[in-house]
């Protein structure tokens, strides 16, 4: 379950796009996931999260990310972020060693 709190929210049956516009907040428990941007766009034919302005994403493990412009493809779990003009994109990750892989000591 997802809850999406906005200023604004519509929705197109038609279509199958849900857009949600002004202060948007994304709350996604399952993935330990909060997300804020100025609008949000789910394509619900393609699985398609668009994010906008002012993007920031954060895991419940402090992983963040910041970007003007993040589209994320749930059926693949990847996504793509832009950063806004003259800006770059910012993501604060833990790195983890792949499951059964030894640990290297630190280099001298």
């Amino acid at each position: 379950m997802v809850t999406i709190e906005s200023d604004r929210q519509q929705a197109d049956n038609r279509t199958g796009i849900v857009t949600a516009t002004g202060n948007v907040r994304i709350v996604y428990p399952d993935k330990g996931m909060v997300a804020t941007a100025r609008q949000a766009q789910y394509f619900s034919k393609e699985a398609r999260l668009v994010l906008s302005g002012d993007v920031d994403v954060v895991d419940a493990d402090g992983q963040r990310i910041k970007a003007e412009r993040l589209v994320y493809l749930l059926s693949s779990e990847r996504l793509q972020a832009e950063p806004s003009t003259g800006h770059q994109v910012v993501t604060k990750l833990r790195l983890q060693a792949a499951p059964g892989s030894t640990p290297r000591p630190p280099m001298p």
